[in-house]
């Protein structure tokens, strides 16, 4: 099995994430390439220090500069505070490295379209991140949609809600603070989730009305004292997207106040004919509508029904761990040339439209008019 060797720049929840991941990947059967995390940068010693528990990380840093000139990286997976994005991507790339890029995919849509500029004239192969697509119930969504057997689409929802800022003595971090996270707030930090797949199956907002909600202006600093927190917390985009010869109304919600909603990423499909609903709030059963003399929702309990097979029976439910190595397996055999029809990861493009929403949800939000894309 070629063995790819990765270099982590940002060793937080995500960056240790991904290394578990690489740790189970004999678990995995039908894939062709193996990572090898061999470098990791952070800045903070207690982070870098997790990472001397892997045997093949030969490399543990400060400076992301020395991981950037190992000849031993093929791959650079970047998780950073959004600020940080456009400068060190092009860094990545600069370094003649392939980039495997943390959402949103820079600060802004300029930002973003710098990187993608960058990306283009580098010739390297860039992805950004996106796991909740390869849940099974993601994937069977999907496949409804491509049989074409809904009829004329009604309606879609596609959406991620969490509650963690409901919790007014949670320390604010840089994600409360639009220096850091940038002004688009909750949209870059949640929007990604529930634009993907909308945007594979072609379903571009055309036009759209934002409603931008902020939550507490002020929370503790983790030092005894308060901090000002200035970004969105909630987001809905009431848009329109054209799906054949119809114009679709599709919502995007973004939440980080919602109440009873741990971690919750869902999407919706309503046609004439039949629909299919899926959530991870129930993370194996799919809902699917029947249309006809008499109406009905169907469930049905899902199993390990995911793009790249593994010795996990098929009866067993997977979890956030596993979308993450099904990501990682995704890039990996998307760089090799060998994906076929599996679904793939996050596009550039993909993700410069992403920002370019994200941009006309601001301008509405602060007009209180549509805005056309």
């Amino acid at each position: 099995m070629k063995k790819i060797g990765i270099g982590i720049i940002g060793g937080g929840l995500m960056g240790r994430e991904v290394a578990s991941a690489f740790a189970r990947w004999c678990s995995l059967t039908d894939v062709e390439v193996q990572p090898e995390l061999v470098a990791v940068a952070d800045l903070v010693e207690d982070v870098r220090n997790w990472f001397q528990r892997i045997p093949s990380c030969a490399q543990i840093t400060a400076d992301y500069r020395d991981l950037l000139a190992n000849s031993a990286v093929d791959v650079v997976y970047v998780a950073v505070p959004h600020h940080l994005h456009e400068v060190i991507y092009c860094d990545v790339l600069s370094a003649g490295k392939d980039l495997f890029a943390e959402k949103p995919f820079g600060i802004d849509l300029a930002s973003a379209c710098r990187i993608s500029d960058a990306v283009k004239a580098s010739g390297r192969f860039v992805r950004c991140s996106s796991e909740f697509p390869f849940m099974p119930g993601a994937q069977r969504v999907i496949q409804a949609v491509a049989e074409g057997k809904m009829g004329r689409i009604l309606e879609v929802v596609s959406g991620f809600h969490h509650s963690s800022d409901l919790d007014a003595s949670k320390p604010a971090n840089w994600k409360r603070k639009s220096a850091f996270c940038g002004e688009i707030g909750v949209l870059g930090d949640l929007g990604m989730h529930a634009c993907h797949i909308p945007l594979r199956l072609g379903w571009h907002p055309e036009r759209l009305f934002a409603q931008l909600q902020k939550g507490y202006p002020q929370r503790p600093d983790g030092k005894g004292g308060t901090a000002v927190c200035d970004t969105w917390d909630n987001a809905l985009l009431n848009c329109w997207t054209r799906i054949g010869e119809q114009e679709v109304p599709m919502r995007l919600e973004m939440k980080r106040m919602a109440p009873g909603e741990t971690n919750t990423w869902f999407i919706e499909v309503l046609g004439t004919e039949s629909g299919v609903r899926y959530s991870t709030k129930e993370p194996k059963t799919l809902w699917m509508f029947e249309n006809g003399k008499e109406q009905f929702w169907k469930k049905t309990d899902l199993g390990f029904g995911m793009p790249f097979k593994a010795v996990t029976g098929g009866i067993f439910e997977p979890g956030f761990p596993d979308v993450i190595q099904q990501m990682w397996a995704a890039y990996l055999t998307e760089r090799d040339g060998k994906l076929s029809a599996r679904f793939g990861c996050a596009t550039v493009e993909e993700a410069v439209t992403t920002q370019s929403i994200f941009a006309a949800a601001l301008e509405s939000n602060a007009k209180g008019i549509v805005i056309s894309l």
